[in-house]
């Protein structure tokens, strides 16, 4: 079957899954395999199940007219997704970066859906098969897409840009994520300015922090773009007002009251703004989205306990949004301030070398406790309390006081520091 025959099934059964426990009636069930699964083995049960069709990549698992053969499962949904995208008239906004992808993400799909029938990347969906499922998700009634793209090693998001084939694009920013895969910062910098590449050399659109001297100078030739500043100058000018707790901005002499933590939301927010403007979205219709976004999954939120406030950012963490969710954190007003700091994952040979420099941060702030918990912090030189593991840190909450303090919660998805809630 060739794509263009894939993609005429596909509009008449246009829901894709590829899990055998969310199928839904008339989907198209893709087989796809991992490290631990093998799809093709669930393909009958997912035509129980209600799916029209199982795309499968193993014969023997052909076992009726259902199932549907293909050399490979994973290319056959990527070519079927960058098929439908160029089927579609959507236009389609590339989304990268180290940190703050998902936040800038969801804050300009708020501020574009004002004006716009508006698709987004779901949670972080955002790799070789994220991409994809996103793409199969526009609609002929779709106007914009936004497609969020992640990364941890070269080359990536170049491939994903084949696929996503982006009009506009927009990176947060360059920082020390990734880098066991990337090598070092610069190689961070190179594989994210895959987008720009993408971009330069299709003659599509950038959107950029105008503040950010790597992005500015990687931009300093390009006409086709658009920058947001801090300061007076030729781009969108956008003042910070304040991050106590929450980020607070002004556009145009109007003010925008977030419910986003941290100073470091305001290039998030200046972002779907600046966006938001470019496509002549009202400025107030971008100021109601922006003051109704409230942030979930563990991403900058805010805990009210009866004696003690948690700011819980616990989603993920690298040695650059570690740094400014400490600087943040020491700049709230708060009569005590603990911190619970979790390892960051994917560094590779700098593992020792951040962590220690994370460890050293936080010792010079004036934070009445900070709590280290992982194998990597606990290899540190340190007088700050360290635990090996996140159950060695249980069996001695009870011990720590929290009455009237302020906490901040930061590490790496797979540290779970969010099970701190419920304990403390």
């Amino acid at each position: 079957m060739t794509t263009e025959q894939l993609h005429t099934l596909f509009l008449r059964y246009p829901v894709i899954c590829t899990d055998t426990r969310k199928i839904t009636p008339n989907c198209l069930f893709f087989a796809l395999k991992g490290d631990n699964f093998d799809g093709n083995a669930y393909a009958a049960d997912a035509i129980k199940k209600g799916a029209s069709y199982a795309i499968i990549e193993d014969r023997q698992f052909a076992s009726s007219e259902k199932n549907i053969l293909v050399a490979d499962v994973l290319s056959t949904l990527q070519q079927l997704a960058k098929f439908h995208r160029e089927y579609c008239n959507a236009k389609v906004i590339g989304l990268t970066g180290s940190n703050g992808k998902t936040t800038t993400k969801e804050l300009i799909t708020a501020v574009l859906s004002k004006k716009y029938k508006t698709i987004a990347t779901k949670g972080n969906l955002n790799n070789h098969i994220g991409v994809p499922l996103t793409l199969l998700s526009i609609t002929p009634e779709t106007e914009i897409a936004i497609v969020e793209m992640g990364a941890n090693h070269a080359q990536e998001i170049a491939f994903l840009c084949q696929l996503a084939k982006p009009d506009y694009g927009y990176i947060t920013n360059f920082g020390k994520a990734h880098l066991e895969g990337f090598g070092s910062e610069e190689g961070v910098i190179m594989a994210k300015s895959e987008l720009y590449d993408y971009l330069f050399a299709n003659n599509k659109f950038v959107f950029f922090n105008a503040d950010d001297t790597i992005q500015a100078s990687r931009l300093n030739l390009v006409t086709s773009k658009l920058g947001f500043s801090a300061h007076p100058g030729p781009h969108l000018p956008i003042k910070i007002l304040g991050a106590d707790p929450y980020v607070s901005l002004e556009v145009r002499e109007l003010p925008i009251e977030s419910k986003l933590v941290g100073r470091y939301n305001f290039t998030n927010c200046s972002a779907a703004v600046l966006i938001g403007d470019y496509f002549k979205v009202p400025l107030t219709d971008i100021k109601i989205a922006l003051e109704n976004y409230i942030p979930q999954n563990n991403r900058s939120q805010i805990i009210q306990k009866t004696s003690f406030k948690i700011v819980l950012d616990a989603y993920n963490a690298n040695p650059t949004s570690m740094k400014a969710a400490l600087e943040n954190f020491q700049e709230l007003k708060s009569a005590r301030k603990i911190a619970f700091l979790g390892d960051m994952f994917e560094l590779g040979n700098a593992a020792e070398k951040e962590h220690q420099e994370i460890a050293n941060l936080a010792a010079k702030m004036d934070f009445d406790q900070v709590f280290l918990i992982g194998e990597n912090f606990y290899k540190t030189t340190t007088d700050l309390h360290k635990y090996k593991s996140f159950d060695q840190l249980a069996k001695s909450i009870g011990n720590i006081s929290t009455e009237e303090a302020t906490i901040l919660i930061k590490g790496s998805r797979g540290m779970a520091l969010e099970r701190l809630v419920a304990l403390l």
